[in-house]
């Protein structure tokens, strides 16, 4: 027998790694003798290098960078195993993990750090770089980032302005003439897990900055910036781009890659998919098991699981999703080639509890899961 375990992190208790392992566990209780193929993945977010490095037999790598409140921060990034492709997690250096609760701020937070990540991986001679760009502490749509490689941000009066979202705001000029030229040869991937546009009800600030620490005052206030940074950007570049989907990701990232480097968004899942090779992988297995902390209506619009069992639909192998939680609209995936889910809560229990003893729970769960699939193989009632 041939499974893949193929799970996304279970973020605040254990990495992609972490969960493929306990599921391994797991499965060896009940299938002691299968062949059990572990492929850590990530969407972007968080456990990107990590997965990707792990996968491809790789090389990490630290650089200093400013970090979401200008502070020094130590940010690890990768070399795939072709030793032609950088990896990077904005998250490592731009990312809400960085923070305290009351340091939360996207008026002030930057990417600056990421855009000095990509400068690393130039400077390492490495011309093509995947960005992971979920986990954002962010709302500057990427002009840090720009700035870290070249470009200036400037007011009415000729001044630059200072660093984060809000003060977008007084952007009157873009000046891109000493952008990094060794961008124009370099290919960039950006993995992205949302589909929103820059501004708007849907927009980077309205979706995504609530939870960055901004209230309903300061949202309005990021989003007429946003909106403004827009305008300006677009007459700058020549590109209309704030209305794609996924220019609002990582607080508008995903738009600031898209005017300042040859940035293409691509979901995040389908970047790693490939990476590791993942559709070799899967088309022998019997069944794939997968996973992530939380399954609602947000998986369905593309997340880790889905992307898997897209994958593992093409060769009618069955997918199987075990879960921290199921949330509203977990069903949902059942109709995007997820066969069944299924929550590691073996009983009412604390939140704080749940992810201290996530390894354990992930593994009895998985264990229940192939004791229904070892019985529904011999054909017997299952109760």
């Amino acid at each position: 027998m041939r499974i893949v375990v193929a799970p996304d992190s279970f973020k605040g208790s254990l990495s992609a790694i972490g969960v493929a392992l306990a599921m391994e566990r797991g499965i060896r209780l009940v299938f002691p003798e299968a062949e059990v193929r572990t492929v850590p993945i990530a969407d972007g977010g968080e456990g990107t290098v990590a997965a990707l490095v792990g996968a491809t037999g790789g090389t990490l790598r630290q650089t200093r960078v400013t970090g979401p409140l200008r502070e020094p921060v130590l940010a690890q990034w990768g070399v795939l195993g072709d030793g032609a492709t950088a990896v990077i997690e904005m998250a490592a250096a731009s990312g809400l993990p960085l923070l305290a609760p009351d340091q939360r701020d996207p008026r002030l937070t930057t990417t600056f750090g990421t855009g000095e990540l990509i400068r690393a991986a130039l400077d390492g001679g490495l011309r093509r770089i995947i960005v992971g760009i979920g986990g954002s502490a962010t709302n500057d749509g990427g002009a840090g980032m720009a700035r870290a490689l070249g470009a200036s941000f400037t007011d009415a009066a000729g001044s630059e302005l200072p660093e984060g979202g809000a003060a977008l705001a007084r952007l009157e000029r873009i000046a891109l003439d000493a952008l990094d030229p060794r961008l124009h040869e370099t290919d960039i991937l950006a993995a992205c897990d949302v589909d929103n546009p820059l501004c708007g009800p849907r927009g980077a600030a309205a979706a995504f900055a609530p939870q960055k620490g901004a209230s309903p005052a300061t949202v309005a206030v990021l989003d007429a910036a946003l909106c403004r940074y827009a305008e300006v950007a677009r007459r700058a570049t020549g590109r209309d781009v704030a209305g794609l989907p996924g220019a609002g990701a990582a607080g508008g990232l995903g738009a600031g890659l898209l005017w300042f480097t040859p940035a293409q968004l691509r979901p995040g899942v389908d970047i790693i998919l490939d990476a590791v090779g993942f559709e070799t992988i899967v088309s022998e297995a019997d069944f794939v098991i997968t996973g992530e902390g939380r399954t609602d209506f947000q998986t369905a619009f593309g997340k880790a699981p889905v992307g898997v069992a897209r994958v593992a639909r093409r060769f009618a192998v069955p997918v199987f999703c075990v879960a921290g939680g199921l949330g509203e609209g977990a069903d949902d995936v059942l109709a995007l080639g997820i066969d069944a889910t299924m929550s590691i809560c073996e009983r009412p229990m604390p939140l704080d509890e749940c992810l201290r003893t996530a390894a354990s729970l992930i593994e009895s769960a998985t264990a229940r899961l192939c004791r229904i699939i070892r019985a529904s193989r011999r054909g017997c009632a299952i109760p």
